[in-house]
């Protein structure tokens, strides 16, 4: 009888809030046979994988475990999330020295075992670190890209599931740009079941929606989750597995991930998020969508910015 071969094997680096929230959303989803974390404090690691290792019982079987950086060899998926946590007051960008030297330290340890793999970088400045990364290995584009606006753009549609009155999942609608203050919310194109956002509010006999208070809402979010509860964690765990899984099956779905960025919309050597196709491939291919010129006015401006901090971190 032929041995059938194990699952997939997903590495977490950074066992911290969002690191040990994405390793219980990873594992609940039964989608890796193997899940290792990593982590400098190897006592915390070693803490989450045996708390998450007694629910053993009502899962499907994955092998939780702390390890080291040699560990992760055969990976299929490195999950980033090491860092600074952003404290209450402080950006995104203000993280931008920190962990950018914490990047530089571990990145060149785990090719050396993990050549292969596809990294996912998730901790911020998500932009700037998925650039610096891409510098620092020499991967291709698409073997290294970040979580980007995929919580954004969760949170956007969301807002606008709130407003319409119907299930986010029949909204699409995209946050594009940096994963931070500038990001770009795309109402142009926005609809609700293939049905154009102003034509449905129409339908609805809904209100005008207020475009401004709710942008401001989604950019906002995090610094209000942070000022009340410290950190954000469950739902980028949750955004974490959702890469994962279209990774992993091979879906070729179309996510707002952040990766590099060439000859699109005037921009030019920067990494920001923009509907893509992900696949067993990684970030397979960008998507070119409709805008207004101001919205691709914001997006350059916000690809500007990302350029102004990328040249602060040395690269």
């Amino acid at each position: 009888m032929v041995k059938l071969s194990k699952g997939a094997k997903i590495a977490i680096i950074g066992a911290g809030l969002v690191g040990s929230s994405a390793a219980f959303s990873i594992m609940s989803s039964g989608l890796a046979s193997d899940l290792v974390l990593v982590d400098i404090n190897r006592a915390k690691a070693e803490g989450e994988a045996m708390d998450l290792g007694d629910a053993a019982a009502f899962i499907k079987p994955t092998n939780v475990y702390a390890g080291s950086f040699e560990d992760c060899q055969d990976s299929n998926i490195i999950v980033f999330t090491a860092g600074a946590n952003q404290k209450p007051g402080e950006t995104r960008l203000d993280l931008v020295h920190k962990n950018v030297n914490i990047l530089k330290e571990s990145l060149p340890q785990l090719l050396k075992y993990c050549p292969n793999a596809i990294y996912l970088i998730v901790a911020n400045p998500v932009d700037v670190l998925t650039y610096v990364a891409l510098k620092i290995s020499g991967l291709p584009f698409n073997q290294i890209f970040g979580s980007g606006t995929v919580l954004d753009t969760s949170r956007f549609r969301a807002e606008v599931a709130d407003y319409c009155n119907v299930d986010p999942r029949n909204v699409h609608a995209y946050i594009v740009g940096e994963h931070g203050d500038s990001e770009v919310p795309i109402w142009s194109t926005a609809d609700v079941a293939g049905i154009p956002l102003e034509q449905f509010s129409k339908l609805r006999g809904l209100k005008p929606i207020c475009r401004n208070e709710i942008a401001r809402r989604v950019s906002t979010a995090a610094y209000e989750i942070i000022q009340r509860k410290g950190a954000t964690y469950y739902a980028i765990a949750v955004s974490i597995k959702r890469i994962c899984e279209t990774i992993l099956r091979d879906e070729n779905s179309i996510l707002t991930v952040s990766g590099m960025v060439n000859d699109v919309y005037g921009i030019q050597d920067c990494c920001l998020s923009l509907p893509s196709i992900v696949s067993g491939f990684g970030r397979e291919k960008v998507l070119t969508i409709s805008m207004t010129e101001e919205e691709e006015a914001a997006l350059r401006n916000s690809a500007q910015v990302l350029k102004e901090v990328i040249k602060q971190a040395g690269f």
